[in-house]
């Protein structure tokens, strides 16, 4: 036993020790056009002790060949490389990579490669970057086509350029010519500004661009000078009358930055002479005048070898006069919950008092803290963010100088109280909620109709079937007789209560079956008030709005009646008339019981069977006292 267990124990050592083999994964596939076609992949986890080999079938499936990566020790075990002669375009091959160790052999799937898709060629390369003479703001990129590149294949190219001074690059993207023209024009420039390009390529069927080229730098034409920016600085008169005026300009906004200028041309002369202009040359950005009292225009322009700028113009203003000096106009645009954007107008050159250094932009909410915004002089508009939802604002915007600062219109606004999104956001939830609450409706009403039919419409209960007719039985759906109303009726007709005519035998029958009911009720239960009476309980005596009352020890006295009696007083009486008396006889007793009276209705002795089941008016009348009740008080 202990042998066995010494010759398995190395065996079951080696076992634990072992490392299954990963499945090879994310095959990809390069072809480095007349270099080499280089496959990687990457196993899920790293395995010692394992090795690699990729098995290629080519010249569409008619050949195969495989290569094989290092052991362990090697440091790129996941790619492996075949080289030419036997690289060949077009051509497709497939690809399987196979791991082995010591444990096993396991094999990736087998993929497919198409060599005209996965082919990268070197980068070109830019030999020229230049002006066109007499054509503007244009350079010509001249470069050579990529030797390793398929000559059969035409190529793509990317030009990505932007200014010396910019770090954002533009790219644009154009064919190689039929004829194999390697230059293009790049328009729409700067002139006279110096520019960086580069430029990469592509075979027209495959996914993987070259490298970039190396960086060129080209500059573009030079162009006559750009406008100038003017202005000027008025001083005290002298003694002599004469007035320093210091003239001040520089590139206008928007100038090329490489702009030359070889000297600037100044011309000035009075408003109302212009017999009287002067002209003065200089390579300086200023110059002092002494003028006359009177108000005079000034005018300065630029030149170099290609030309002129266009003309800055400037007045100055006589001694006497009011100076000129007006603030930004401003508007607001685009007004939101919490944001809006502020643009105003350039303040004209001749009404500055020089150059505008920066803008300032004061807003301040109602009964609120003024906070306020600088921007430099090129903007001429700025974004107001982080404000109040429906709030009233003022803003204004200052415009600043060397001589100081000077405050534009003064403009109110107020933020909206929702905004579009908003609005959108909270009509689809509600109209999806709608329609969420619609659909199971719609599906149950067509499943269920009957029920969606009956919480709609309920059924109006049916005075026939009500339990009143079930004292009667069939017959007193027959007698009873409910009178439909007309709608044309009037409001004030419908609260009139109107006679209601009766069957003639209604309340006869009524009355008889009461009778037999009483009858049979005194024949189970005999002595039963009379027990109530001895025992001590109160005796209940009811009034009947049908019968006459009568005290205790008497009893009534039917009198034969008339069915239909026209006053309240005979519907008392007509619940005793038999029915086989006729009208005359109903109408003699109908006179004889009025003229008797109540008194005469009740006879000592005979107890009242309607009392007891009256449920109109009740009276209760507490009995003598009996002998025992009389005995406790003694």
């Amino acid at each position: 036993m202990w042998a066995w267990t010494l010759w398995m124990l190395p065996l079951l050592c080696k076992f634990s020790l072992a490392v299954l083999l990963a499945k090879p994964e994310n095959i990809s596939c390069i072809f480095y056009y007349e270099r080499n076609f280089t496959c990687t992949w990457s196993p899920e986890k790293e395995a010692s002790d394992t090795w690699y080999t990729v098995k290629r079938t080519y010249c569409f499936g008619r050949k195969s060949d495989h290569c094989t990566t290092g052991n362990s020790t090697s440091t790129a075990r996941t790619s492996c490389s075949f080289y030419p002669p036997p690289i060949t375009i077009p051509d497709n091959y497939t690809i399987q990579v196979e791991a082995q160790n010591a444990d096993g052999i396991i094999k990736s799937d087998i993929t497919q490669w198409r060599l005209d898709t996965i082919v990268k060629t070197e980068p070109p390369e830019i030999y020229s970057v230049k002006p066109v003479l007499g054509i503007k703001r244009m350079v010509q990129i001249k470069w050579k086509r990529p030797v390793l590149a398929p000559k059969s294949t035409t190529l793509k190219y990317r030009l990505r350029f932007r200014t010396v001074n910019s770090a954002g690059w533009m790219e644009v993207n154009f064919k190689e010519g039929s004829n194999g023209d390697t230059t293009y024009n790049l328009t729409g420039l700067q002139a006279f500004t110096e520019y960086v390009v580069a430029l990469q390529c592509v075979a027209e069927e495959s996914v993987f661009w070259s490298g970039w080229s190396q960086e060129k730098m080209g500059t573009t034409e030079e162009e006559a000078p750009h406008g100038l920016d003017l202005w000027r600085v008025l001083r005290p008169a002298m003694v002599d009358g004469r007035r320093p005026v210091q003239l001040l300009w520089k590139k206008a906004r928007g100038a090329p930055v490489l702009e030359k200028t070889l000297g600037y041309n100044i011309q000035y002369f009075p408003e109302n002479n212009t017999n009287l202009t002067k002209t003065v040359n200089t390579t300086n950005q200023q110059l002092d005048l002494y003028l006359g009292g009177e108000t005079y225009w000034v005018s300065v322009i630029s030149y170099n070898s290609l030309g002129e700028s266009s003309l800055a113009t400037l007045r100055i203003p006589a001694i006497d006069e009011k100076l000129p000096s007006v603030g930004p106009v401003s508007k607001v645009e685009n007004i939101g919950v919490k944001t809006v954007t502020i643009t105003w107008k350039e303040i004209p050159t001749s009404r500055r008092n020089g150059f505008i250094s920066n803008y300032t932009i004061f807003y301040q909410a109602e009964d609120g803290k003024e906070f306020s915004k600088t921007v430099n002089s090129s903007i001429l508009q700025y974004g107001l963010e982080s404000l109040t939802r429906m709030t009233s604002y003022t803003v204004q915007v200052m415009a600043s100088t060397s001589a100081g600062g000077i405050n534009g219109t003064r403009i109110n606004f107020k933020t909206l109280s929702i905004s579009v999104f908003e609005i959108f956001l909270i009509t689809s939830l509600v109209g999806g909620s709608l329609l969420i609450l619609i659909i199971p409706t719609v599906a149950y009403g067509l499943k269920k109709p009957n029920k969606l039919k009956h919480l709609c419409w309920p059924d109006v209960p049916n005075p026939a079937e009500s339990s009143i007719a079930m004292w009667r039985g069939d017959n007193f759906e027959d007698k009873l007789n409910v009178k439909e109303f007309d709608d044309s009726v009037n409001m004030e007709e419908e609260r009139i209560l109107k006679p209601c005519s009766v069957p003639s035998d209604l309340i006869d029958k009524l009355v008889v079956d009461f009778e037999n009911f009483l009858e049979e009720f005194s024949t189970e239960e005999p002595g039963k008030g009379q027990e109530n009476i001895l025992g001590g309980e109160k005796n209940e005596y009811v009034t009947s709005p049908y019968r006459p009352y009568c005290p205790t020890g008497k009893h009534f006295k039917e009198l034969p009646l008339a069915t239909e009696i026209p006053s309240r007083k005979s519907q008392y009486l007509s619940s005793g008339v038999p029915e086989g008396t006729s009208s005359e006889d109903k109408e003699q007793l109908l006179s004889s019981a009025s003229s008797l009276g109540l008194d005469h209705l009740c006879e000592e002795g005979a107890p009242n069977p309607y009392l007891k089941n009256s449920v109109t008016t009740r009276e209760f009348l507490v009995p003598e006292k009996l002998p025992d009740q009389t005995k406790r008080e003694v």
